[in-house]
């Protein structure tokens, strides 16, 4: 059974940069702390803390990478940012990326929806891809 696998790239890259530059920029405070003349006095487990936090800021920032969807010829699994559900395609009325959107979404009975933050805009082509991929797999399912 073939599976098509789709996530965020820009905002991969992006996270990436300000994960670095978070972690950078503490090291460089936390080694600074102790030779500044501000008249207060920073310990080494200040200087600690303050990567700490650095790692804290880079930690926050990458887990805007951990959206995901997983899909195959039985259905899709969407995870986003607090946790992933998998659903079958029988219960998915459509796939759609509705005008001036961020990301895309997967339509279900009764008016619900689920964001797929994995699907965003700013990846264009990409996302173009996904899309046609998903309402593919959707269609083949005989749901579409």
């Amino acid at each position: 059974m073939t599976q098509v696998i789709f996530r965020p790239r820009r905002i991969r890259v992006l996270a990436g940069i300000l994960a670095v530059v978070f972690v950078a920029v503490f090291v460089v405070v936390a080694v600074l702390l102790k030779r500044s003349d501000t008249g207060v006095v920073f310990h080494t487990s200040d200087q600690v803390a303050m990567i700490g936090i650095g790692l804290l800021l880079a930690a926050g920032a990458l887990w805007s990478t951990w959206p995901r969807v997983r899909a195959d010829a039985e259905g899709i699994e969407v995870r986003n940012l607090l946790g992933a559900r998998r659903y079958g395609w029988d219960v998915v009325r459509r796939v759609s990326f509705p005008d001036g959107a961020a990301w895309a979404r997967l339509e279900l009975p009764a008016d619900e929806y689920v964001p797929m933050l994995a699907i965003q805009a700013i990846d264009r082509d990409r996302a173009v891809a996904a899309m046609r991929e998903l309402r593919r797999l959707h269609r083949e399912a005989g749901s579409g």
